[in-house]
């Protein structure tokens, strides 16, 4: 710079300058020696790597060989780049970065007009202004990043080894120069122990990994198919293992080895020979096969359900267990159906309920699950229990021999028809049998039938198995046959109005009489359970009759009775019995039965004798399913005819009909249903007359499949219910059936009668289940009209009632004073859902994911 034409003052440029100064020298050093820093840093990571590990001396000095070239060339190219700053650097830099460059303009000089006043006036001036920007000056901070010459952070690679290396091994444990020379290697001796042995026992024993360097004693009791890893330091040779636990034979002339790993199967010795001697007696405990015992004999419930108590342990815990049911055919009673040898069928295999919480060395469980609809219910069967533990090992196999349980029927066509359902599962070869009898017990359906909807199911089995033996009975139609057997059984014991009052009477009788034999509290509870069931059961039959339930004082004035009320009753009877006070629960449970029996029906509405709307289209579609079976019936009794030729029209073997004689069915005289049945009454000869059909009987059975299905139609545009669930539900189930139908006339026109049954049948299934959604859509919408009765009554209460539904505080405190999980109740309730997921969970047939699912939440719960 040159020197100024005017005074200047740098003092405020001195410390900025300084530290600027230190700065550069700081960017420059960076720049020029970060290429050597990252060489002796990788230098140093290696070096201690040497010292950790055991290399080759050729491998060691070629490394020493790329870290001096590695040297040389980071020192060159610190040699070019480096260039000592200077007091002018740091000056000029400042300049550069305050505006208008004032350290410049104050040691500048005027270049031109030098000779004229004013031109000087302006020059000084504008010195001084630069001269007062001075004091304005700060030290520039230095620029470090030498990203631009790194471009993959090679720097930061060589600190990262060095971290390592420092925290993994040790800068002591490094070697030194003369371990370079040959046998140098050989002659350091690592810190730390010279061996290293662990025992890992397996998993499911839940034992602690044993680390025998801290361990004191020479003698160990360890699980068998513990694992063992044997790590050898110092000399490769120096040490060798000796072990006799494993069974495993070294082969003679074999390389020595510093790491080992073995499995434990046997006692023996684990010894460690050379310059440290060590020494362990192992004995391996064997894991003793699991156990499961039967602690008390196989118990049936009210509903079927089979109870098998057991129990099982094992010395690490029980793992699963299965129960095996096979059929005892030795212990069978071989009479009647079951005279003949019986079909093969696959062994029944049951998943044993393993404990929610705790441990699983000892436990006793109960198993159960609802068989009674199985073809071997009743029947004499053999239950294998069986456990295994973590190791596969099964425990001996415990048999029990027993009756399988399965549900009670008392009604004695009930009995019938599930003695027949089981003779047909028991064999195809029992279906001519089955059919006669099904034939005896549907003869006078007015005499023995309570039901007419289990009639109708018990014709339309009969139809299905007697079409089924013309062209032979396979799987799929021998279940089908068997479910609807079933569904009539059961409407039959507990469908009607008359039977739910005969099982509530059964199920008080019962109580009564447990009551004065002093029974033990669980049947007590057990006897009020099935008095609960019962009482819903009847309630729930009220409201498919279409009937309101109403208790009749004695002045003739009616109270409202809601199922709040019974379960108060029936909780206060279960209290004074377990308080001892059987006098006054007796009395109790009398008032509540009496209460019962007077529950009056009230057809139609206001109690006019009218009927609803919904009890006249009940009606038509049962009058509808009437007239569908004897449709069914008659062409049914066509296709036997087309097979003997040879016979009188509507004759053929075993044909015999409601009516009674050869070919002489109801509705078998080519008219209505109800028409043949009337005209039936009349006598053989005009039953004959009638019969007596040209050729074009399948026609006439056409069109009146046609005119039936006209009927379903017109039926179809009076049914209440629409817009609820229920309702459209019905209407679903009552299309199908007009399908049906339509395919069934079809077939009829085209002689088709094997088809057209196949139809017939398939819409009388159809009609069923429009009627049974039918009865609940009627059911529905009594509760509703009941629930709006006592809606005003209950809007104050509403009122004072959280968002679940539950009284209040006292003083407008939020939330419920009251206990929601007392009483029996809640806990019966709490054990029923409970047992039912673990009879889900066992169930084989049922899928994976499901099954999985629900055993999470036995493990959650």
């Amino acid at each position: 710079m040159s020197k100024p034409d005017t005074d200047i003052d740098l003092s405020a440029l001195k410390w900025p300058t300084r530290l600027t100064l230190l700065g550069l020298w700081a960017e420059r050093i960076t720049h020029a020696f970060w290429p050597l820093w990252a060489v002796m840093f990788a230098a140093m990571a290696a070096w201690i790597l040497i010292g950790l590990a055991s290399l080759p001396v050729e491998v060691i000095w070629a490394a020493i060989l790329v870290a001096c070239g590695g040297l040389v060339a980071s020192l060159v190219y610190a040699w070019r780049k480096f260039r000592v700053p200077s007091w002018e650097d740091a000056l000029n830099r400042i300049d550069r970065t305050m505006p208008g460059r004032p350290v410049t303009a104050a040691l500048d000089t005027q270049a031109l007009g030098g000779s004229d006043a004013a031109s000087q006036a302006v020059w000084r001036v504008h010195k001084e202004r630069m001269q007062a920007r001075l004091a304005e000056a700060e030290a520039v901070s230095p620029d470090l990043r030498v990203s631009s010459q790194d471009p993959y952070a090679l720097r930061y690679v060589a600190v990262l080894l060095v971290v390592m290396t420092v925290g993994f091994g040790s800068l002591w444990r490094s070697g030194s120069l003369n371990d370079l020379a040959p046998g140098g290697m050989g002659q350091a001796v690592a810190a730390g122990p010279a061996w290293e042995i662990w025992i890992e026992p397996p998993a499911y024993t839940g034992k602690p990994s044993l680390y025998l360097n801290a361990v004191k004693v020479s003698e160990l009791t360890v699980p068998k198919g513990s694992d063992l890893t044997v790590r050898l330091y110092g000399q490769v040779g120096s040490l060798t293992l000796s072990e006799t636990v494993s069974g495993t034979v070294e082969p003679e002339g074999d390389t020595p080895q510093t790491a080992f790993s073995r499995v434990i199967e046997r006692d023996g010795t684990i010894r460690i020979e050379g310059d440290d001697i060590a020494e362990w007696q192992i004995t391996a405990q064997s894991d003793t096969p699991p156990e499961v015992k039967v602690s008390a004999e196989v118990s049936r419930q009210i509903n079927g359900e089979m109870e098998l108590p057991f129990t099982a342990s094992d010395d690490y815990g029980v793992e699963r267990g299965l129960a095996t049911l096979a059929l005892d055919l030795a212990s069978v009673d071989r009479r009647y159906g079951l005279t003949v040898a019986p079909e093969p069928r696959d062994e029944i295999v049951l998943d044993l309920p393993m404990p929610i919480s705790g441990g699983r060395e000892q436990f006793t469980e109960t198993l159960i699950e609802n068989l009674s609809q199985h073809p071997w219910a009743g029947l004499p069967v053999t239950i294998d229990l069986s456990v295994a533990d973590a190791s596969d090992q099964t425990s001996t196999p415990e048999i029990v021999q027993a009756e399988l349980p399965g549900r009670r029927f008392f009604q004695p066509i009930a009995k019938a028809l599930v003695e027949q359902r089981r003779d047909l599962l028991w064999s195809r070869e029992n279906a001519p049998r089955i059919v006669q009898i099904l034939r005896t017990i549907t003869y006078d359906p007015d005499g023995y039938f309570p039901s007419e909807l289990a009639y109708l199911t018990t014709r339309m089995a009969l139809t299905r198995l007697e079409l089924a033996m013309q062209f032979g009975i396979s799987d799929e139609k021998q279940d089908d046959i068997a479910d609807m057997l079933w569904r009539a059984a059961t409407l039959l014991e507990d469908g009607r109005l008359s039977d739910a009052l005969e099982r509530l009477q059964r199920a008080q009788d019962r109580l009564s009489d447990a009551m004065k034999e002093g029974a033990t509290s669980e049947e007590i509870a057990e006897l009020m359970q099935e008095l609960s069931e019962a009482m819903q059961d009847y309630m729930e039959q009220l409201a498919q009759e279409g009937q309101d339930g109403e208790q009749q004082q004695a002045q003739g004035e009616t109270q409202e009775i809601t199922g709040d009320q019974l379960q108060e009753m029936l909780d206060e009877i279960q209290r004074l019995m377990e308080e001892g006070k059987m006098a006054e629960a007796q009395a109790l449970l009398d008032q509540l039965m009496e209460m019962m029996k007077n529950m009056q029906v009230a057809q139609g509405e206001g109690g006019q004798g009218q009927q609803s709307p919904g009890q006249q289209a009940m009606e038509g579609l049962q009058e509808t399913l009437r007239d569908q079976q004897g449709l069914s019936d008659e062409a049914f009794r066509d296709l036997q005819e087309q097979f003997n030729p040879g016979a009188q029209a509507g004759e053929s073997e075993g044909n015999e009909g409601r009516n009674g004689g050869q070919g002489r069915g109801q509705s078998h005289d080519g008219q209505g249903g109800q028409q043949g049945e009337q005209e039936g009454q009349q006598g053989e000869g005009n039953q004959q007359a009638e019969g007596q059909r040209d050729g074009g009987s399948e026609r006439s059975l056409a069109d009146r499949q046609q005119a039936l299905r006209e009927e379903l139609n017109r039926q179809q545009r009076n049914l209440p219910g629409q817009g609820t669930p229920e309702g459209d539900a019905a209407r679903e189930a009552l299309d199908r059936a007009g399908e049906a139908m339509d395919r069934a006339e079809e077939a009829l026109r085209n002689d088709q009668t094997a088809d057209a049954l196949g139809a017939q049948s398939d819409a009388m299934e159809a009609l069923r289940e429009g009627m049974r959604n039918l009865g609940e859509a009627m059911a529905q919408q009594q509760r509703e009209n009941q629930g709006q009765q006592g809606q005003n009554q209950g809007q104050a209460s509403r009122q004072n009632r959280d968002p679940l539904g539950r009284e209040q505080g006292t003083n407008g405190m939020i939330g419920s004073e009251d206990n929601m999980l007392q009483g029996e109740n809640a806990q019966r309730r709490s054990r029923e859902l409970l047992d039912e997921i673990r009879r889900r969970s066992g169930e084989q047939d049922r899928p994976e994911i499901e099954r999985d699912y629900l055993k999470r939440l036995l493990d959650q719960f």
